[in-house]
């Protein structure tokens, strides 16, 4: 199972102690589990060296699309992310999705390869889109554009689905949605034949109360965690409750 700690715009230089726990629960024998913290750019290299003597890896939020240097103030490129220790970049999370279309967001995820980067690829449909019986149209859409003339690297692309209506509102889809979606998403990559093995996850407002009706869903491979990964306490009890 992976459980991916997404910070978003959160925490301080002591914010690195709020590891500790985490880091200690990472190495319980038998937990079969991948845990991957991803800070803000401030505290990757911190993140980086508190965790090195841990199976806990650090990922950033996002990249651009140029690989190396450019005059792109306030941008972050792939080689910027690994030269700090980054194994994994998020690309395409909703929050960044207003600012890149899936062919920008094509690029980013080839530089980010290109660096040997782990890619953790955001999909999901608006409430709009929901509404209006779109989403698998949505889905689509976002996973063939977005994996678009890719080398085939399963192991380096794994999927969020991520509905952008359920982030940050308490409100998760149905049980027979979710598994419909999860579904789709794997038909797709399967009928693209590109990273028919990549794992697939969910993201949206996943927490301690809601994580067992969650793990219910088949072809579910893990989460990918907002506001209740910055709490590590949530953020074990959601992995307990997740594995046992």
């Amino acid at each position: 199972m992976y459980f991916i700690a997404n910070w978003k715009m959160f925490g301080s230089i002591k914010s690195v102690n709020s590891l500790n726990k985490v880091i200690s629960y990472s190495k319980t024998n038998k937990l079969k589990a991948k845990i991957i913290y991803c800070p803000p750019y401030t505290l990757i290299k911190s993140f980086v060296d508190k965790t090195k003597n841990s199976n806990i890896k650090i990922g950033a939020q996002d990249c651009h699309t140029q690989i190396k240097y450019g005059p792109f103030t306030g941008a972050i490129s792939s080689k910027m992310i690994k030269d700090l220790g980054g194994k994994f970049v998020i690309i395409g999370h909703s929050e960044t999705r207003a600012e890149n279309d899936n062919k920008k967001i094509n690029l980013k995820i080839k530089s980010a390869l290109d660096e040997k980067l782990n890619v953790i690829l955001c999909i999901g449909e608006k409430l709009i889109d929901k509404r209006k019986n779109k989403t698998k149209y949505v889905l689509k859409k976002q996973l063939l554009e977005g994996l678009k003339n890719l080398k085939n690297l399963n192991k380096k692309v794994i999927i969020a689905y991520e509905p952008v209506w359920s982030i940050g509102t308490g409100i998760i889809p149905s049980e027979n949605d979710l598994k419909k979606n999860i579904r789709f998403i794997r038909n797709i990559l399967k009928i693209s034949k590109k990273f028919t093995k990549s794992k697939i996850l969910y993201g949206g407002s996943v927490n301690p109360k809601n994580i067992k009706n969650l793990m219910r869903i088949d072809n579910i491979d893990g989460f990918l965690i907002g506001g209740s990964s910055t709490n590590e306490k949530i953020f074990i009890d959601i992995m307990k409750k997740s594995i046992n």
